[in-house]
């Protein structure tokens, strides 16, 4: 949030410091006012000795009461030896003056003649009789009652709610934070790039809001609630964002986690607070985020039998969409990317009457949502925007985001003032592969070894008609991976089984390499097999691309399976899938060695010439295998949209 909006003065609020500050200065003033009289040092005096002091001249005077009497001794008699402990001081330095002694009366008449008849014989200086004052005894007494009832009423006050934030009486309230034109959000749908199909439906909801005449009055009505679904990173709280900057009416936004509690029922108690609180401000909106976290569906993973609180959430909140009193001027967005794992009843229609998907940008898009991040950024005037954005395939608007930033702080790094292009490159590059490594420690042998694999990667693309054609291939470390090759795919909806063996087929050429040049193989091509080895599952038990298993999938798109404990199939069909994976993997990995085998000569000069430079592109291979035979003019559109990724790593 932000924007020319006045700030709200903060209301004083009561701190838990004022009630100790109070409570322990009462203590030290009491202390110090029993200090300053000495009452804190007075000591107990025998009448007898009274009697004996009386008549030795060493008292001053004496004040006395019905009961008790202070007895101050003359200065003179503070010297002697056996009246040194009464010259003790106050905590606070001061000297004590007296009373020195309290004496206890006994009988005050007999008490009384006994000074009457001392100052006669000029043995005391002044007595006098004056009323007991009891409030410093009262004060004490009472004080750790007062402190005791002071501390009750302050965590009294905490819990329901009041000065300090409530804990417990107001733990069944809703966390939902609302946002209104007095708590506004400076984010529009201007600030979402891309994302226009989703946009659509989301700005209907909002015109709906703002002109609810349009529909109503034709017999139309608004959905009740509309479900964002999509990867990670691909805007879907930044479009609830913007319609809570666009839509003039109230905007609840809360989490899915903040109605899990470990006190059974609040989370159902949150639900229809937050609701209640909504309906009370209709027309409004209610945007729960990452509401897989209440919404999973019900009866799954509940191996104890016992009654799940999250189950209990997630009933209210059904209740709340779509029920018996259900008020239809409360929208409900919500947002997720485990959309197969919610419930059914959640998924239906009057509760989440559309479901918007919110896919990866394309090429068009990406280059929007970079116009967007780079308005803050200083770059350079000549910047090809539609450059990087072909070299960020599969990139969501939080990588793009991400590659601005590292952009500008890579620029900074090297005393920029504005961002260019190989800033940029370099961006993309340390994030997918990770941080670049040139003082790791490397020998010879294994520097060459990597050229080896890494050339062959470059080798096999370029002479496969369905790889990705290589951009670049470097033996510089980055982040785990001790070299890596990057390539240019084209943006598929669908892949056939010719570009999947393809891939695989170059994938497998790293270790093919190794094979045919040292005879020997490593534990390099762990990322290069475990790709493979998903490539290979995937066309048989997945896409059905594999004729002896037929066209059969075991994917299951609801997420129920991780619940079963067996396999979807027999266990000879389970040896079948075996043999036809490794068959796959196999098949690509002696293809690799044919097309290797084919062309070693070059295989070995382009990882000489590696080894010598560490980078190199797309140019280098043109001069040592010529051009590639595969590679077709782009004409169209569509065509142009290749980009550039990382697709293999040689593993440390």
């Amino acid at each position: 949030m932000a924007g020319n909006m006045k700030p709200t003065p903060n209301k004083s609020k009561f701190s838990p410091w004022i009630f100790w500050a109070s409570a322990i200065m009462i203590i030290v003033v009491i202390n110090f006012l029993s200090n300053g009289s000495s009452l804190g040092n007075s000591k107990q005096l025998s009448l007898y000795k009274f009697n004996e002091y009386l008549e030795q001249g060493k008292i001053d005077k004496v004040e006395f009461g019905r009961t008790v009497a202070k007895v101050y001794i003359k200065e003179s008699s503070l010297s002697a030896e056996e009246q040194e402990k009464l010259k003790s001081k106050s905590i606070f330095g001061q000297k004590n003056e007296g009373p020195q002694y309290l004496v206890e009366i006994g009988t005050l008449d007999l008490f009384q003649q006994k000074l009457d008849a001392a100052a006669k014989e000029k043995l005391i200086n002044d007595y006098k009789s004056e009323p007991e004052s009891n409030w410093g005894d009262l004060i004490v007494t009472f004080l750790p009652i007062i402190i005791i009832i002071g501390f009750w009423l302050f965590m009294m006050r905490r819990m329901t709610g009041g000065a300090g934030g409530g804990q417990i009486f107001s733990i069944g309230k809703s966390k939902a934070k609302m946002f209104d034109e007095k708590n506004d959000v400076r984010v529009t749908f201007e600030d979402v790039a891309g994302l226009e199909g989703a946009k659509e439906e989301i700005v209907e909801i909002v015109e709906f809001l703002k002109n609810p005449t349009k529909y109503t009055s034709i017999g139309g009505k608004i959905p009740k609630g509309a479900l964002l679904v999509g990867p990670p990173g691909t805007g879907k709280t930044l479009l609830a964002k913007a319609v809570a900057g666009e839509a003039k009416v109230p905007f609840f936004s809360l989490s899915g986690s903040d109605f899990v509690e470990m006190f059974v029922g609040v989370g159902a108690s949150r639900v229809r607070d937050l609701f209640k609180q909504a309906k009370e401000k209709s027309p409004a909106i209610i945007f729960i985020d990452e509401i897989d976290a209440v919404g999973r569906a019900r009866g799954k993973s509940n191996f104890s039998g016992s009654n799940d609180e999250r189950e209990n959430t997630l009933n209210q909140l059904l209740t709340e969409m779509d029920g018996f009193g259900s008020n239809t001027n409360v929208i409900v967005l919500a947002a997720t990317n485990r959309a197969e794992i919610l419930d059914k009843a959640l998924l239906r229609a009057g509760r989440f009457d559309r479901q918007i998907y919110v896919d990866l940008p394309d090429v068009k898009e990406r280059q929007a949502i970079f116009n967007v991040h780079l308005r803050n950024i200083k770059k350079v005037d000549n910047l090809d925007i539609d450059f990087l954005a072909k070299q960020t395939p599969g990139f969501s608007g939080a990588d793009i985001a991400n590659v601005c930033n590292e952009a500008a702080l890579t620029a900074a790094r090297k005393d920029k003032t504005e961002v260019d292009m190989q800033d940029f490159l370099d961006a993309v590059d340390r994030i997918i592969g990770g941080l670049e490594k040139k003082n790791k420690i490397i020998s010879p042998e294994e520097k060459y070894a990597i050229a080896i694999h890494e050339a062959g990667h470059a080798t096999v693309s370029w002479m496969c008609e369905h790889a990705a054609p290589l951009v670049k291939v470097t033996i510089v470390p980055r982040g785990q991976s001790l070299g890596a090759a990057w390539y240019l795919p084209a943006e598929r909806q669908i892949v056939r089984t010719e570009q999947m063996l393809d891939e695989m087929c170059a994938t497998m050429g790293g270790r093919a390499a190794e094979k045919i040049t040292f005879d020997k193989i490593s534990t390099g091509a762990l990322s290069d097999l475990e790709k493979v080895s998903k490539q290979a599952k995937a066309m048989v038990t997945v896409y059905g691309l594999n004729d002896k298993i037929g066209n059969v999938t075991y994917y299951d798109s609801s997420g129920q399976s991780e619940y079963n404990f067996g396999k979807p199939y027999s266990e000879d069909t389970a040896k079948v899938i075996d043999e036809e994976i490794s068959k796959l993997i196999e098949g690509q990995y002696q293809r690799a060695i044919e097309i290797l085998t084919t062309h070693k000569d070059k295989l070995t000069q382009l990882a000489d010439v590696l080894c010598e430079k560490e980078v190199i592109f797309k140019e280098d291979l043109e001069r040592i295998f010529g051009k590639r035979p595969f590679d077709k003019e782009i004409t169209t559109e569509e065509d142009d949209e290749v980009n550039n990724t990382s697709s293999t790593e040689l593993e440390s």
